[in-house]
């Protein structure tokens, strides 16, 4: 095994910790759910980034790529002050949701250049003009400029002109699990010699100051050893997390050690009657060097904030580094010298040796590059977050109490979240809260790396204190009740085959516990998202919040109900992701033959129900398909009985692709109670069985087929989904179809109009309904499922089926890239085509 697959097993072990430091600390804290008291629930407006210098967080830290310990008590990250900015550079700025003209947006430049795993290795870059950064017209451009502009970029604004910029590179190297190597190196690209303020902070979490914990850290000055390179130390003491120190390199230009308190500035935030409890608090060390208050900060050198202060003059093109190091060791040789540096290095170098392992054979240096750097992000973008539901509802006990009227707003109803955990984020800026679906998409991608920490983050969302007793898993802290897609079981199951094709062994004790959740998850989708029984379902939004003509989370503006083609279809994918789980556990058990057949059969029920469903007495016989366009819709049901195709173009009719398992010939004949039951159920009940794929007909390699489409709908979807006029482009599907430029979809109803049309990259309208494409046209998750999928079919189908590739040729002309000419082709060429295509937007 490589270094890094040595830490891996230790840490799977528990017999070395090498998780307990990582990048945890979010890029962003102010502006959430969690930090909103208001009585309104404009979390935006409530906590902005004008008070996030001077207010003091009550659940979560952020910091400029900083690190922490897994329970975030100890964070340390990058400030900067160029000598010119109103502020110094704590945090990354952006524009909050109401600001940006196409939504919240972060306006700076940073970069997750590298990490390992257990973070033994992780490198960013932060990109820091020298000139003052351009806040206020920022904000001023973005809010005059309407959704049918671009946004204001901070390369717009022309202050990074004639590259006169720092790049800053912070580089982290663990010598052991808790002893931490920090090298910060600053380069002028600019072509004069330019002023930085390097100031690496190191802080406590305040959790002090609520009233619940008294048992206050500290931090504090030591006697330092230039002898041994050291220009400043400092002491933490911690009731939990223990004592360690941080060492800062000796140079010409410090470091000067300064002292204050992670405690709100209450008379700069609430004028005139705020009142200090201490006169340091979360900004001073800010006024002492942008306002030249030499009072603001401790001259007894304690505190619960501390920055090594280093005064830097940089000549163009002019490189420095200074060496930093978190440890909870004393008496150390030459801890930043010689040592130091082969130490980084070494772990550098570890990190080259793990990722050759995780490159297939053939790739270009360039997609190496690619591949490292995606999963670097993913790493980066680990963070710890805390949410007690309960504790934010009833408020602090040192603290005026919180607003009546959260009892019934936001997240009211999920009073038994407590979350305290590191997780993926879909982003540390920009949604610094996990999303379940977007959880589980991550967790595939991890999995290739690290398939322990992809087993943590499926189960954690299982467990009692995220799982609803009801069994909903919680979406987001923006509304926890909101409904997304059941990819968990899909995933979980990925996970296993990627863990079983790596390590050769398959951790059936984990399918074993998401299962036993799941199945309560699966209940409570039936009984809450199927009220009529019909097995049509109607489950909100599901986050296609950008090609939809309303909000399908809300109440509709027509009155009615919709039965949704995509949830509907997500819900047959879940059945067949059950089945499949259930067969591999009954490969050990044969009890998971009973509950595979109960998934088997409420799959071929749901696929009933979307294909040509017959009318009869106690149905209204409307299924989803349209057998005009060839395609699947939403049914939008009025509240005088009528009912509708809502004839939008989008992944909603392509999501029934998803639905697809095989099902080889040799696991039936290890499962003769299955395969016993499963011809019985194809020989009594053809009436469900007939409009999905041919189940009795064996395929390539003897296996069988299920899924929602056969081979004449197969056929008829590829023709929509590969035409270059509708949603192939030349990186990848299209969520919407390109029909739709042209040919608007219209709904009006009683004097109203709504609307989709395609619209690529950004918004034209708000967040949900209309043509809100904030997500951009090529939704990378959605065209994952679908190669999924396509391979999926062709492991049945094989060579035997083949389609037009293009089916029609862009009439505008030849796309900019186009990896084969139209010819028929396999499946599994179209998958690996898809694949190449949405590669390429990189390379």
């Amino acid at each position: 095994m490589t270094e890094e697959e040595v830490r891996l097993q230790q840490a799977r072990e528990h017999i070395e910790d090498w998780k307990k430091w990582g990048p945890y600390l979010a890029e962003r804290a102010w502006g959430t759910v969690r930090e909103d008291y208001s009585p309104y629930g404009s979390a935006w407006d409530y906590f902005p980034h004008d008070h996030a210098r001077s207010r003091a967080y009550r659940w979560n830290e952020d910091g400029l790529l900083g690190i922490s310990d897994r329970q975030q008590f100890l964070c340390f990250a990058l400030a900067l002050w160029n000598g010119n900015d109103p502020i110094i550079k704590e945090r990354l700025f952006g524009l909050t949701g109401p600001e940006g003209n196409h939504g919240e947006d972060v306006k700076e430049y940073y970069y997750y250049l590298d990490s390992t795993p257990t973070h033994s290795y992780m490198k960013a870059l932060y990109k820091y003009p020298q000139a003052a950064f351009p806040y206020s017209q920022l904000v001023e451009e973005n809010r005059r400029r309407t959704k049918a502009d671009p946004e204001y970029e901070l390369l717009d604004t022309g202050v990074f002109a004639e590259d006169r910029y720092f790049d800053v590179f912070v580089e982290y190297a663990k010598a052991e699990a808790e002893d931490i190597l920090i090298a910060i190196t600053v380069v002028n690209r600019g072509p004069e010699e330019a002023p930085l303020h390097l100031l690496p902070t190191l802080w406590f979490r305040n959790t002090w100051s609520w009233g619940k914990e008294r048992k206050r850290p500290m931090l504090s000055r030591c006697p330092a050893d230039p002898m041994q390179g050291i220009g400043a130390m400092a002491q933490a003491d911690h009731p939990v997390l223990g004592r360690r120190w941080l060492l800062c390199h000796a140079d010409e230009s410090g470091p000067e050690l300064l002292f204050t308190e992670n405690e709100s500035n209450f008379a700069r935030l609430f004028p005139p009657d705020g009142r200090n409890t201490t006169p340091y608090v979360k900004d001073s060390i800010n006024d002492y060097l942008v306002q030249g208050n030499a009072d603001a900060v401790n001259p007894e050198h304690v505190g619960t904030k501390l920055t090594a202060h280093y005064r830097l003059r940089l000549q163009p093109g002019e490189t420095r580094t200074i060496r930093l190091r978190l440890t909870p060791m004393l008496g150390l040789s030459e801890p930043l010298s010689a040592p130091f540096d082969n130490i980084l290095e070494e772990r550098k170098k570890e990190a080259d040796e793990f990722y050759a392992t995780i490159a297939p054979e053939g790739l270009s240096e360039d997609a190496r590059n690619i591949q490292r750097q995606a999963l670097a992000g993913m790493f980066w973008s680990k963070q710890f977050y805390y949410y007690t539901v309960r504790e934010w509802l009833e408020g602090d006990p040192g603290q005026p109490p919180p607003p009546e009227s959260r009892w019934q707003g936001r997240n009211h109803d999920w009073k038994h979240l407590d979350n305290d955990s590191v997780l993926s984020m879909p982003d540390k800026w920009e949604y610094p809260w996990y999303a379940a679906w977007d959880l589980a998409f991550h967790c595939i991608a991890i999995a290739i790396a690290d398939p322990d920490f992809a087993k943590r983050q499926l189960i954690l969302l299982l467990r009692e204190w995220f799982m609803h007793p009801n069994g909903q898993l919680p979406a987001y802290e923006w509304a926890f009740g909101d409904v997304n897609p059941p990819v968990h079981a899909w995933a979980a199951l990925r996970v296993y085959q990627i863990e079983r094709r790596i390590r050769g062994v398959g951790d059936t004790h984990f399918l074993e516990r998401v299962f036993q959740k799941l199945l309560i998850n699966f209940t409570w989708w039936v009984n809450r998202k199927d009220a009529e029984g019909k097995n049509v379902f109607q489950g909100g939004f599901l986050g296609l919040d950008n090609i939809g003509v309303f909000d399908r989370s809300k109440p509709l503006p027509t009155g009615g109900h919709l039965d949704q083609s995509d949830g509907t279809s997500w819900m047959a994918m879940y059945c067949l992701n059950m089945l499949g789980i259930a067969l591999e556990l009954a490969r050990q058990d044969n009890a998971y033959e009973d509950v595979a057949t109960k998934f088997l059969e409420h799959f071929f029920y749901i696929a009933h129900a979307m294909n040509d469903r017959p009318k009869a007495r106690d149905d209204d016989g409307v299924d989803l398909w349209d057998n005009e366009d060839g395609f699947y819709y939403d049914v939008l049901h009025l509240n005088d009985g009528s009912h509708f195709f809502l004839k939008i173009r989008s992944i909603v009719g392509l999501i029934p692709l998803f639905a697809v398992e095989t099902l080889d010939a040799e696991l039936l004949e290890m499962l003769p109670d299955f395969r016993r039951r499963l011809e019985w159920f194809l020989n009594h009940r053809q009436d469900l069985c007939g409009n999905v794929a041919p189940v009795t007909r064996p395929g390539a390699g003897n296996r069988r087929l299920f899924a929602i489409v056969n081979e004449e709908r197969l056929r008829a979807l590829l023709t929509r989904a590969l035409d270059e006029n509708e949603f192939l482009s030349p990186h990848g599907l299209r969520s919407l179809s390109r029909y739709h430029a042209a040919h608007p979809y219209i709904l009006s109803y009683h004097d109203e109009d709504y609307s989709v049309e395609y619209c690529p990259a950004e918004s034209r309208s708000g967040l949900f309904g209309g043509n809100s494409n904030w997500r951009g046209p090529i939704w990378f998750p959605v065209n994952y499922m679908l190669i999924d999928a396509l391979d999926r079919h062709h492991r049945f189908f094989g060579d035997k089926l083949r389609v037009a590739y293009p089916t029609t040729r862009d009439a505008a002309g030849t796309p900019p890239r186009r990896a084969m000419p139209s010819r028929k082709a396999t499946l599994g060429e179209i998958a690996d085509d898809l694949s190449r295509r949405l590669v390429s937007l990189f390379l």
